[in-house]
């Protein structure tokens, strides 16, 4: 586990990212309030979080003879883009895809874009190569253009798709753009918390309970889905020879084929939800997006 506690607000996150899109979008703020005291948060938590995401707009209120509150459509991109990144770039990028390279200039007088460049691009998985020289593995190039242009800083940034030539050692040079050290003591935290958990849940063979599934399901998922992004993905060559992150990520693979469906059934079960093919989705009036 992490050494700070998991946040109201990113748990928040995982529910409507993992379950609420694939049942409309939408729960009522009782039925929130119950699902998360199951992860030992209150309701005045609960709806502090509540607030602090609607300000950022990720969520809109919306009363469904309940109150209650949906997922931004603004805020669909950003949870695809998510999924992307944690479950679908489970394996190294291949080095003949070459790199993306971000290269910005920000004037003084908007430096406050700079350190949200920077932060934004050091999230996606970018390293600092030089001043103003970001790289990463080519497949980012497309998560890097949309996140610049959804947040308005396309203008400051030249993106190139790139190759590298010469002249220094590729794997010695790169330790230095990346904090190789930090990756991996995320990545052994996580190893250390959920391998027994995984070990426990499946040496039965039977399906969790799902109550059960959902309190383990949701910190796992919420621990995780801040590795894909420290962790850029770069080709195994390039890569310590102890690189642990494979450990890690069939732990959460193997948790996350158990878990995740026997956790929706209990948000149905909770929520009364049905499926999102069965449920009128509420209206898209709003352009803000927002990120966790």
């Amino acid at each position: 586990m992490s050494d700070s506690p998991l946040r109201p607000s990113s748990l928040i996150n995982t529910v409507y990212g993992a379950f609420l899109r694939r049942l409309g979008g939408w729960i009522s703020i009782a039925d929130l309030i119950t699902l998360m005291g199951e992860l030992d948060v209150d309701g005045p938590a609960v709806r502090s979080a509540i607030s602090r995401l609607k300000k950022r707009g990720v969520l809109e209120p919306e009363r469904r003879g309940a109150t209650g509150y949906r997922l931004s459509p603004a805020a669909h991109p950003v949870f695809d883009e998510g999924d992307r990144r944690i479950f679908a770039s489970l394996e190294p990028a291949d080095l003949a895809d070459g790199w993306a390279m971000a290269v910005f200039s920000v004037p003084e007088s908007e430096r406050s874009h700079r350190y949200q460049l920077r932060t934004r691009l050091t999230w996606l998985g970018f390293g600092n190569i030089a001043p103003g020289v970001w790289l990463a593995p080519g497949r980012l190039l497309d998560d890097a253009r949309g996140m610049l242009e959804r947040l308005g800083l396309s203008d400051y940034v030249h993106l190139f798709a790139a190759e590298y030539a010469a002249f220094s050692d590729l794997p010695a040079t790169v330790s230095s753009w990346w904090d190789f050290p930090a990756i991996q003591k995320q990545y052994a935290a996580f190893t250390d918390a959920y391998a027994t958990v995984a070990d426990e849940l499946l040496s039965t063979g039977a399906e969790p309970d799902p109550a059960r599934a959902f309190r383990h399901y949701v910190p796992l998922l919420t621990q995780w889905r801040r590795l894909p992004y420290l962790d850029p993905g770069l080709p195994t060559e390039l890569l310590p020879a102890d690189w642990n992150a494979v450990a890690a990520r069939q732990v959460f693979q193997r948790l996350h084929t158990v878990l995740l469906e026997p956790s929706l059934r209990h948000v149905q079960d909770v929520t009364g939800l049905p499926a999102a093919g069965q449920v009128e989705a509420g209206p898209a009036d709003t352009d803000q997006a927002g990120t966790d």
